[in-house]
């Protein structure tokens, strides 16, 4: 069955949507600071990240994916934090895309779609998850991205080769929402040919799927260094005082 028919087919029924988080990263960036567990507004900044699934209405499902030693702590403090849509929590892998492969191996089998969000983005809103998913339901595969704004220079050596057209780039956020039969098949192909993924969409790409863009946020950003989170945490200040 194509993609189109079995959009059909979902469509008629109502999809169902699980959402993949991963949060096996080491955070070799942050300075000897568990990126994943530090606090943001009080909370450990996972809790905010899977918050916006557990409030999102397009969302059934979450699985968690982390490291083997954070395993226990989050199962007691989704428990604490009432994250009830939590049903599952397991160990990453060796890389992303492994780890992505063993949370969608966690997926419930009346699920037709997943949400692959990064753990370190804890500023999604409900919104942004929204627009991925029903735009993914419509066309197999979405993603939100906003433009770029600064001039992208491609660097070769240390030395500048040429200036791409900057109207036609977009930097891609999370969650990245799929077909899940179809993307199941995608990163296993990926994984067994040993292709390189800087994101969810790579695999999708390679596949032959056509990824559609939804609109991001600024405020959507992933927190990689210490720098990231002060502005994670004043955007938080600020939304609370809006």
């Amino acid at each position: 069955m194509g993609v189109s028919n079995v959009l059909r087919k979902i469509s008629s029924r109502g999809a169902k949507c699980a959402a993949v988080i991963v949060a096996a990263g080491k955070a070799s960036r942050m300075q000897g600071t568990d990126k994943i567990m530090a606090d943001l507004a009080g909370e450990p900044l996972i809790v905010h990240t899977i918050r916006a699934f557990e409030q999102s209405e397009d969302i059934q499902e979450i699985i968690l994916v982390t490291r083997e030693d954070l395993l226990e702590g989050l199962s007691e403090l989704c428990v604490a934090k009432k994250l009830t849509k939590v049903t599952k929590i397991c160990k990453g892998g060796e890389t992303r895309a492994e780890s992505v492969q063993l949370g969608l191996d966690q997926v419930s089998k009346n699920c037709d779609f997943v949400a692959i969000h990064d753990g370190a983005r804890p500023l999604v809103t409900p919104t942004v998850i929204h627009d991925a998913v029903r735009k993914a339901a419509k066309f197999g595969a979405a993603a939100p991205a906003v433009p770029v704004k600064d001039t992208i220079k491609v660097v070769h050596g240390g030395v500048i080769e040429s200036t791409p057209d900057r109207s036609g780039l977009y930097a891609v956020q999370t969650p990245q929402v799929f077909n899940l039969k179809v993307y199941k098949a995608a990163l296993e192909t990926a994984i067994g040919g040993k292709k390189e993924l800087t994101d969810d969409c790579s695999a999708a790409e390679a596949y032959g799927i056509n990824v559609v863009i939804t609109p991001g946020s600024d405020e959507n950003l992933k927190v990689t260094t210490p720098t990231d989170l002060v502005l994670a945490e004043a955007i938080l200040a600020a939304r609370n005082q809006a």
